[in-house]
């Protein structure tokens, strides 16, 4: 009760501290915007996760190429599973659900630096998104990151995956590299308030290419990398560890 009182103390302050310095950068079209939408979330990442109590450990984090674009899937089962991914090295960009760009502050300051936000319940508003996604994988190299399950599982259990994030790698081109997540539910489940202290373990694995896959490959990919997360999730070797 007292870890989650102190983290409902800093939020707010350190979300519009943080929050306010991207919203100015974009608005002022500031030379450092880049550097400001990047940092600034690690920032604030970095001093909750410290908050709650919870480290983590990066591993075969070598599979994420700054320097060209990727389509980051990963499984999803706690609010800590953002916290977690973005320190991810280079430019990360998320996509996330509509409703948080409603919240006060951080809604806009992650839209502002070209988070892209999906409507789950319009499908071509959705559609409208990847188009958006896909325009960014083109001009620039993103390492973008998506929840293929559409939502947090309960029960800690993989759900399906949908068929967006796959859809965007065939049409851009770009690989796909699968990710697990693996302790965030134990921090802080889906419908429960408390936070515990411990350990968030992010194993990325081999990337999945997408050469000469076409429109009718997108179930096979997507049912590929599926298997390839829930083996990650499965697999209990602990090695090339890096610390956030």
């Amino acid at each position: 009760m007292i870890r989650l009182l102190g983290v409902f103390l800093w939020i707010v302050p350190a979300t519009i501290w943080f929050g306010g310095r991207m919203i100015w950068a974009v608005f002022r079209g500031s030379a450092d915007v880049r550097c400001i939408c990047r940092e600034s979330p690690r920032g604030w990442a970095r001093q909750l996760l410290r908050l709650s109590g919870v480290d983590v450990v990066f591993e075969n984090l070598d599979v994420i190429d700054s320097e060209r674009p990727q389509v980051l899937v990963a499984n999803h089962s706690s609010w800590y599973d953002v916290l977690a991914l973005v320190s991810v090295p280079g430019t990360s960009l998320f996509v996330a659900k509509k409703e948080l760009s409603k919240i006060p502050i951080f809604g806009r300051a992650i839209g502002g630096c070209g988070h892209i936000f999906i409507d789950r319940q319009d499908r071509n508003a959705a559609v409208q998104s990847l188009g958006a996604a896909r325009e960014l994988l083109e001009k620039e190299s993103p390492t973008i990151i998506m929840f293929p399950e559409g939502t947090r599982t309960r029960t800690g259990e993989l759900q399906s995956f949908k068929k967006g994030a796959f859809v965007l790698a065939i049409q851009t081109g770009v690989e796909v590299v699968p990710g697990a997540i693996i302790g965030s539910r134990d921090v802080m489940r889906k419908g429960s308030l408390r936070i515990r202290p411990g350990t968030i373990t992010v194993r990325f694995g081999a990337p999945i290419p997408v050469e000469g896959l076409g429109w009718d490959d997108r179930n096979q990919l997507t049912e590929r990398a599926r298997a390839a997360v829930r083996d990650l999730q499965a697999d209990v070797t602990r090695s090339d560890r890096e610390h956030t």
